[in-house]
């Protein structure tokens, strides 16, 4: 059974930039994303993505999770 991570709740209001350094610190097996919030995104689960929402000053507006 994985026990890797598959949320990061604790990166939000984080900037998006030190986001990504910790998702990619604690999953270095997947693609992350950085995305403005509102972003149209193709729909559908993918086990070795991860996206990261930012607002508009630049800060995580949402958990990131792997999908």
């Amino acid at each position: 059974m994985s026990t890797a991570k598959t949320s990061w709740p604790e990166v939000v209001g984080w900037p998006a930039a030190q986001a990504v350094t910790q998702v990619n610190t604690d999953r270095p097996d997947v693609a992350i994303e950085v995305l403005p919030s509102g972003t149209s995104v193709s729909p559908g689960f993918s086990s070795k993505r991860v996206r990261v929402f930012f607002d508009g000053t630049g800060s995580v507006e949402a958990t990131p999770t792997v999908g």
